[in-house]
């Protein structure tokens, strides 16, 4: 299935494939672009059977940032357009670029190479993993271009990126590549097949209770805004609803009796 002729997504064996498709340009981020990127991760969060995604890139690169021809245009970001509406829940439309991956109630890993600049790395960011190709090279670009990461990557590196170094990439726009990213924190996994380390890695995940992994994803989402005594209530009402819950008891039988496992998708 495509979606505004920019990002196509694909299925199978309970893993989704969804790719950025516009090679020509390195899939630069144009209005289509954004459309596509939003719908397609809507789309997923209403596909039941899916229990991991994948998103790369098509061509020489994941993403190569803003098309810089979409900013010539000033009433785009006027009026109706102006980016401090909340046009998708808490997000505008390019923060929803990025967002829509954390907000996925399955997990979402990014397969990352080429490059990854300004917008295209905030859109890596919003996937729970990140498989990086070692010659990636990857920027916070936007202060080349005068601006500030505004497609939610400041709420995407916290936790992940120390605040001094992310306060240097910032202001600097300096470029890193796959080990350096490993090691600030841009980076999960290094790897030179990213996208088949990144699709081993959601079939491995399809494989386990689809509605243990959501919960998890849920709890690894809200702790960052929850004080240690919510954390800990949410640990344990998260478990109460699992603890004896029909996936719950087929992957203890399905262990105890060494075969694959059957489980229902929530």
């Amino acid at each position: 299935m495509r979606f505004h002729d920019r990002v196509s997504v694909t299925i199978e064996d309970h893993v989704a494939h969804v790719l950025l498709d516009r090679a020509d340009k390195m899939n630069a981020l144009d209005d289509a672009m954004f459309e596509g990127l939003v719908a397609a991760g809507h789309h997923l969060h209403e596909q039941r059977g899916v229990r991991a995604a994948v998103i790369s890139g098509a061509g020489r690169a994941f993403c190569a940032g803003i098309d810089l021809s979409s900013l010539g245009n000033r009433s785009r970001w006027e009026g109706e357009n102006t980016l401090v509406i909340r046009t998708h829940g808490n997000c505008n439309r390019p923060q929803q670029a990025a967002m829509v991956w954390r907000k996925l109630p399955m997990p979402v890993i990014a397969a990352v190479h080429g490059v990854a600049f300004g917008g295209g790395l905030q859109v890596a960011s919003g996937p729970d993993i990140r498989i990086v190709h070692p010659d990636t090279r990857m920027a916070v670009m936007e202060s080349k271009w005068g601006l500030v990461p505004d497609m939610a990557g400041f709420a995407l590196w916290r936790g992940n990126v120390r605040d001094d170094v992310l306060r240097e990439l910032i202001y600097t726009h300096r470029e890193f590549r796959g080990e350096e990213a490993l090691s600030l924190g841009f980076a999960t996994h290094v790897d030179a097949d990213p996208l088949g380390r990144a699709m081993a890695l959601a079939h491995e995940i399809a494989g386990k209770s689809p509605t243990a992994v959501r919960s998890s994803k849920s709890l690894c989402n809200r702790v960052p805004e929850l004080s240690t005594d919510q954390v800990l209530m949410a640990e344990s009402l998260a478990q109460q609803e699992l603890m004896y819950s029909r996936n719950q008891t087929e992957a203890v039988a399905s262990g105890m009796e060494k075969r694959a496992p059957e489980f229902v998708d929530p």
